[in-house]
């Protein structure tokens, strides 16, 4: 019986086509950077994310990601792993047209804020190397459902 909370995330299963788009780590300035990413369930209460990015001349990188939910705590939660070996966990909120990733850890706060609609989630990742004191921008990130 798929957990209640976790099938309002239904809308992310399929496949999407990813582009990362003004990165300041990017040159020349008006980069970008195509992707792919399949979303699907696993089980009943997660959501499973793999994504692949690069081509051309730009790295190949993958990434994982799984979205899940604590429900003593009434809140969802994300882990992501990639090809450099990182491991992070992210808070995480929905509310059916928003979507944001966040963590605070001691090296980096990061944040990914995301309007959500049906075949497209249009959103931006952000950093502060100052505990949240002050933010950039690191890159934009369209997900289109293939």
């Amino acid at each position: 019986m798929r957990n209640t909370e976790m099938a309002k995330l239904g809308g992310f299963v399929g496949e999407w086509a990813m582009t990362i788009s003004d990165a300041w780590f990017l040159e020349p300035q008006g980069t970008t950077v195509p992707g792919t990413s399949t979303i699907e369930w696993l089980g009943e209460s997660l959501l499973l994310v793999r994504t692949k990015f690069g081509g051309g001349k730009h790295v190949h990188s993958e990434m994982s990601l799984v979205l899940g939910r604590s429900d003593a705590n009434d809140r969802y939660v994300a882990l992501t792993e990639d090809d450099r070996g990182v491991c992070r966990e992210f808070a995480m909120t929905f509310d059916g047209g928003n979507w944001t990733l966040s963590r605070e850890d001691p090296d980096l706060h990061q944040r990914f804020i995301a309007t959500v609609e049906p075949d497209l989630i249009s959103g931006r990742w952000e950093a502060s190397e100052d505990a949240g004191a002050t933010w950039r921008k690191d890159f934009d990130l369209t997900y289109e459902r293939v």
